[in-house]
């Protein structure tokens, strides 16, 4: 099993990478921007984070024009009980930077962190990951998730020169078997920045663990699944690093109606 805390390790990376060029250029403007963000809590003090969430960040957030999408928690533990993983979404580049800038500067999100630091004490064990991404041009309208599903958090690193072959295999082919085998796409991303290297990210939805097993399984039989691997892998795998993370929707997080 692949351990959220080798994740968001690797979302940090990435993140780092991403930071190091500007958010926006001049051909972006008025695309929207996706958000990953990974909190990781000091022992205990998760449920303090997820009630700041539940009770002032989401709307403060929106106040400030940011979409709330989606936040889960890993499903497996140790990463159960010290993290949270969620996803906005803004009008663009320079949307998040304005936004983010006049969150850091509320008055009323000064009070609450305040408030909850002077309660709870010290809450995050490391600074969040923050990820910037644009949705791919095979994903599905990304919506909020189902109440009593589970998802999985899945990012590849393409081998040199194959991110677009492995976007390809995925537009021409892999989602349409993931949906043959009950397996559905809630958004396929890539990083904004080219600094991030050759990663993609995606979200799969599953009625239960059970079923997300039992569909991999059915997936890597299938003999269309075979042939389309073989026949794309004729010079060299496309793949060369998987890190998954299965997850639940929170309490609060936006649902499908």
């Amino acid at each position: 099993m692949i351990t959220v805390h080798r994740l968001t390790a690797f979302l940090g990376a990435i993140a780092v990478m991403a930071l190091m060029a500007p958010l926006a250029t001049a051909d972006d403007q008025d695309t929207p921007v996706y958000e990953l963000r990974i909190y990781t809590c000091e022992p205990g003090k998760l449920e303090p984070l997820l009630d700041r969430f539940r009770s002032h960040t989401m709307r403060i957030f929106e106040k400030h024009g940011m979409t709330n999408v989606a936040y889960w928690v890993p499903t497996d533990e140790p990463k159960k009980s010290n993290t949270l993983v969620y996803l906005l979404r803004h009008d663009s580049s320079e949307a998040a930077k304005k936004s983010w800038q006049a969150f850091r500067e509320d008055p009323e999100w000064r009070a609450v962190a305040k408030a909850s630091q002077e309660q709870h004490g010290k809450i995050l064990a490391e600074r969040p990951y923050s990820l910037y991404m644009t949705a791919t041009d095979y994903s599905p309208t990304v919506t909020a998730p189902k109440e009593d599903a589970v998802y999985e958090l899945r990012v590849y690193t393409a081998a040199d020169g194959k991110l677009d072959a492995l976007h390809d295999r995925f537009r021409q082919h892999t989602d349409a078997i993931f949906k043959s085998h009950g397996m559905t796409s809630v958004g396929y991303w890539s990083p904004r920045d080219e600094e991030a290297g050759n990663v993609m990210l995606y979200v799969l939805e599953y009625p239960s663990r059970d079923a997300a097993k039992a569909s991999w399984k059915a997936f890597f039989t299938d003999p269309e699944w075979k042939k389309v691997a073989a026949e794309t892998q004729k010079d060299g795998r496309l793949v060369t690093r998987v890190e998954s993370t299965y997850m639940a929707p929170t309490d609060f997080s936006p649902t499908a109606k």
